[in-house]
């Protein structure tokens, strides 16, 4: 039996998910890549509750290359966190290889000053 690609992705995602949790003070950044955009959550999976989030689609997000896309995003999303009050956070890539826009958005919002 073959799995499809996101099945694949999935089986990883709950994989990672057993592992990564986010509290309130220490929240997960979870990412969402689709074909055009991508997205970052910061979850609090105490409380089921998302704390804030950015993506490719606001309106400080500029034009350029999708890796270049996903930096901004990640740097955005760490601005919002240390406005916030929140400084350290757990990475959670869903499911995806990190690399690429995933490791992107995680290099800008460590350059951003988000410890994880």
């Amino acid at each position: 039996m073959s799995l499809t690609k996101s099945d694949r992705r999935q089986r990883i995602r709950f994989r990672i998910r057993k592992i990564v949790s986010g509290t309130a003070t220490k929240p997960r950044l979870s990412v969402f890549r689709s074909n055009k955009e991508i997205y970052a959550q910061l979850i609090d999976d105490v409380n089921g509750v998302t704390l804030l989030a950015a993506s490719s689609r606001e309106k400080g997000i500029g034009k350029g290359t999708n890796v270049e896309v996903a930096n901004a995003v990640g740097k955005l999303v760490a601005e919002k966190a240390l406005k916030a009050g929140i400084e350290t956070v757990t990475f959670d890539r869903g499911g995806y290889l990190y690399h690429g826009r995933i490791q992107s958005l995680a290099e800008g919002a460590r350059a951003a000053g988000l410890k994880f």
